[in-house]
């Protein structure tokens, strides 16, 4: 089903959300986001570690997936705002087809568990021969301001832009909002009942990531058997 009139979906008048995401403990911050204050000092540091740096590409990821406009310097976290934008993943996501980045973020931080442990589960099992893994996470604490925004909520969960196995109808939804200009859309969480998630098509509106707890995802060759919450000093209450 193609979702014909999407701009039916009321709007939503609501700022400063919370909002979690977990990402893989190997990818450290990207420093070169959280160095400067604006735009011009972005472009002309760009330009520097470019010269002398041949894997800032990799790092960085590729800055014209994004406009510096769309850029929020100067927030804590500025790096992990900006990362699913300038790595994008090719594969595409529930509202992405691939041509554009979507910062995913969850209402707490059972529901970012609980999407992250269906995902990584999808991806180990198609591992052949794969008996045991492990992999940290490392969760995040968005403070972002979601307006102009766009509330899926009020369509039921048989809605197939819900569909657990298939993206069509979300994706022609997600790129009907992106090229009008939408910042963000909130939706039901298909992985957890009753649950919220926010998909944001930019990072304009984030005022701060903090980082909080690690947690250890353990791989039995069949599912992630034990979820770990690593503490240290640095966990956030």
């Amino acid at each position: 089903m193609v979702i014909k009139e999407p701009v039916e979906l009321p709007s939503l008048n609501i700022q400063r959300q919370r909002g979690y995401r977990l990402i893989n403990s190997k990818y450290p911050p990207i420093a070169l986001f959280d160095d400067v204050a604006d735009e011009e000092e972005f472009e002309t540091l760009y330009e520097l570690q470019a010269l002398t740096n041949p894997r800032l590409q990799n790092s960085a990821g590729l800055p014209g997936f994004l406009p510096a406009g769309e850029i929020p310097f100067g927030i804590t976290g500025c790096s992990y705002a900006v990362a699913p934008f300038t790595h994008v993943n090719p594969l595409g996501s529930r509202f992405s087809d691939g041509s554009y980045g979507m910062l995913y973020i969850a209402d707490d931080m059972t529901t970012a568990l609980t999407e992250v442990t269906y995902h990584q589960e999808h991806y180990w099992q198609q591992v052949e021969g794969l008996k045991y893994d492990r992999m940290v996470m490392r969760s995040l604490v968005f403070i972002f301001d979601p307006e102009p925004a766009t509330d899926a909520l009020v369509l039921p969960f048989s809605h197939p832009i819900y569909d657990a196995h298939s993206y069509n109808a979300a994706r022609a939804l997600g790129l009907s909002l992106k090229n009008q200009g939408c910042r963000s859309l909130r939706y039901r969480s298909v992985r957890r009942a009753d649950s919220v998630c926010w998909g944001l098509f930019t990072p304009k509106g984030v005022k701060s990531v903090l980082q909080s707890a690690h947690y250890e995802f353990i791989w039995d060759g069949k599912k992630i058997d034990k979820i770990d919450r690593i503490v240290s000093a640095h966990t956030l209450k």
